[in-house]
């Protein structure tokens, strides 16, 4: 695959008139255990700067730029990651960013930024942004975004970001579109959705991309805070009761410490997208890669001789197709070796098959602690 341009972007923001009314949830707990040993417990994917360009967190905020304000953006992770994300984040409110006392996946947290926002402006619209996704045309982003704000201001309707399938992937989560929304107001393409769709096999993503019907599910929502709650209300009572207790809680973080916990484990798909009244789904114009393994990173570092994709000064006789990153500059000398992927710590070494990466989480299980 050739790899990607990372380019440096300096776009003008887009400015809207009622952009005070607009608030943004980036949740930002994930482990990132495949990326080991660069990623830690402490410091996962979201919080490395793998390219070059800014930590995925750093990224994630600034592509809010235009159509949140600052002091609107809440960010979601762990007593683990709190003290880095506060670090990384220190352009918000130090009240914006909330550890999460255990976890408890995704519609719990998209429950408890609801509150949090609800308690500020309950007729607010909200967009929830993934921490630890790629998306180099951040100019694009804003402009779709923008316009699912707007919507989402007039619609009765729960909103999704879907993007476009290169490929038939079964490790993603599908969304099934029907007939396109007819609004004059809107620059972009917007679609009714018919259902989602869990992690298919192959043969069935295949079916899914010839039809050309169906968009990858990236994690991203937009709504109007009053709306999801009345969805809430009616389709998840727990988390209904949960934002409502919050809003009026006169001890907010004390609430969540005690209460949290208690809420059922579940995505926010099973639990709510799943069942609402109506979803409608834009695709995205923009580019988007999760970044789910060292081989996707592979893909924009800079190529040497032999397809070797490397950040760091490199030396190789007879060696293709590996990838290497070390976090000291180092030169690194391959010899006789093809299709590895090398990564170099100042505490730890992990050599592997390009085949394997998607096993490298699983050698996390039998390291000690200190290297977690």
């Amino acid at each position: 695959m050739q790899r990607k341009n990372l380019q440096a972007e300096k776009q003008a923001p887009i400015l809207l008139l009622n952009m005070t009314e607009n608030y943004a949830l980036i949740l930002a707990g994930g482990s990132g255990t495949r990326f080991w040993p660069l990623s830690r417990n402490a410091k996962p994917k979201q919080l490395l700067d793998l390219f070059g360009k800014g930590t995925m967190l750093r990224q994630a905020i600034a592509r809010l730029e235009g159509i949140v304000p600052a002091e609107n953006i809440i960010i979601l992770t762990n007593h683990l990651q709190e003290a880095e994300v506060r670090r990384q984040a220190d352009m918000l409110p130090a009240g914006n960013i909330v550890a999460e006392p255990a976890r408890r996946d995704t519609a719990p947290a998209v429950a408890l930024g609801v509150g949090l926002i609800a308690a500020r402006n309950p007729q607010a619209n909200m967009i929830i942004i993934p921490s630890d996704s790629l998306i180099l045309d951040s100019d694009a982003f804003r402009h779709l975004a923008a316009d699912a704000l707007s919507l989402a201001g007039r619609e009765k309707a729960l909103i999704t970001i879907g993007i476009k399938p290169t490929w038939p992937c079964p490790s993603y989560g599908y969304i099934e579109r029907a007939g396109k929304l007819e609004d004059e107001a809107l620059s972009h393409n917007c679609y009714e959705v018919v259902r989602f769709r869990e992690k298919p096999d192959t043969a069935t993503a295949e079916q899914y991309l010839a039809s050309g019907h169906f968009s990858w599910n990236a994690g991203m929502f937009i709504w109007n805070v009053a709306h999801v709650r009345e969805q809430l209300v009616a389709h998840c009572p727990q988390l209904a009761g949960f934002v409502t207790n919050l809003t009026q809680a006169a001890d907010v973080p004390t609430f969540i410490t005690e209460q949290f916990p208690q809420l059922t484990p579940i995505s926010i798909d099973f639990a709510l997208l799943e069942k609402a009244d109506r979803v409608l789904n834009f695709e995205a114009t923009f580019d988007w890669d999760d970044v789910g393994s060292w081989i996707s990173v592979g893909q924009y570092l800079p190529r040497e001789a032999g397809n070797n994709a490397t950040n760091t000064p490199l030396s190789t006789v007879d060696s293709q197709g590996n990838i290497v990153f070390t976090d000291s500059g180092k030169r690194v000398a391959l010899v006789g070796v093809d299709d590895l992927i090398v990564v170099d710590t100042g505490d730890a070494l992990l050599v592997a098959r390009r085949s394997e990466a998607d096993n490298i989480k699983k050698v996390v299980a039998n390291l000690p602690e200190n290297l977690l």
